[in-house]
């Protein structure tokens, strides 16, 4: 198979990020919220979960390019691909809390393509410190994702089992990424750079709650 030119993978890049913020993702796993009740019925507690989940797809519109722009920096073509096999995995996620923000009324963050740019290039910079940083990286964004899905567990109506079974299922596939990153190799990050992804994902997340 013909190997991509830079200026090749560039527009692939921007095919799929076109395709992250403004398209129609297509999960190829079950719903996890199949067969669940759609509750909660009062309708603020809906616009609550709408909200939630809405920050939880702007999670997952960042991861997107986030491994996107760790897969185009990388120059291990082994690590390319498992940079971007979790994206094709995490591709479910943009998926379910899209359907899961529709059924509940509520709609996508109107600054998507502003997610997706500042994740992009977070994730260009992280592949510039190398592999071993990148990786580590991803194990980190990975346990922050995990600790935030499980706040939001505490934060959802009781009776919003639909969402509730959506972000179990997300929650369990990022403690597996963030594993499969540790196991290839990702080191610790310093103390300095995990407090400041902490401060940038607080940012995004109470403004995504919002708009």
């Amino acid at each position: 198979m013909r190997s991509l030119s830079f200026a090749d993978e560039l527009l692939a890049c921007a095919n799929r990020a076109l395709a992250t913020v403004h398209g129609e993702p297509k999960a190829l796993r079950a719903y996890p919220a199949e067969g669940e009740p759609d509750g909660p019925d009062a309708p603020q507690a809906r616009r609550e979960s709408a909200a939630l989940m809405r920050v939880n797809h702007v999670g997952e519109v960042c991861a997107q390019a986030l491994y996107e722009a760790q897969a185009l920096g990388s120059a291990d073509p082994q690590l390319r691909r498992a940079f971007r096999a979790a994206a094709a995995e995490e591709i479910d996620h943009l998926a379910w809390t899209q359907r899961r923000i529709e059924e509940l009324g509520g709609r996508t963050s109107l600054l998507n393509p502003l997610w997706y740019a500042g994740a992009f290039a977070i994730g260009l910079l992280a592949s510039r410190f190398g592999d071993r940083v990148s990786l580590g990286f991803m194990a980190e964004t990975e346990r922050q994702v995990e600790e935030h899905l499980h706040g939001h567990l505490g934060r959802l109506p009781a009776d919003d089992r639909r969402s509730r079974a959506i972000v179990d299922a997300m929650k369990a596939d990022e403690a597996k990424h963030a594993d499969t990153a540790r196991a290839a190799g990702g080191v610790d990050l310093p103390w300095p750079a995990r407090v400041a992804m902490r401060l940038a994902a607080r940012v995004m997340t109470r403004t995504a709650h919002y708009v």
